[in-house]
């Protein structure tokens, strides 16, 4: 009987230490998502503007408009006698 007794606190003894272990890699890997949070969050903050939809162009003119330089005009100027 003694014999499964110190089997079974050994078996205790093994669970505790791969408890510990497990526990110590899921603080790993917590720091590790926190850290890749923040950079999710980061990213989004920068494409967010991205997302939304341009702005409407300005309406075009209607009717006819003329693109070349203005002509250059004299007026005569009056002689006073």
């Amino acid at each position: 009987m003694s014999v499964f007794v110190v089997r079974a606190f050994v078996k205790m003894r093994e669970q505790l230490l791969s408890r510990a272990e497990l526990e110590a890699r899921l603080t790993q890997i917590e720091n590790v998502l926190l850290s890749h949070d923040d950079k999710i969050r980061e990213l989004y903050r920068q494409i967010r503007p991205l997302l939304l939809p341009p702005p409407e162009p300005p309406p075009k003119k209607v009717g006819f408009g003329v693109r070349e330089r203005c002509a250059k005009y004299s007026v005569k100027k009056r002689r006073v006698s």
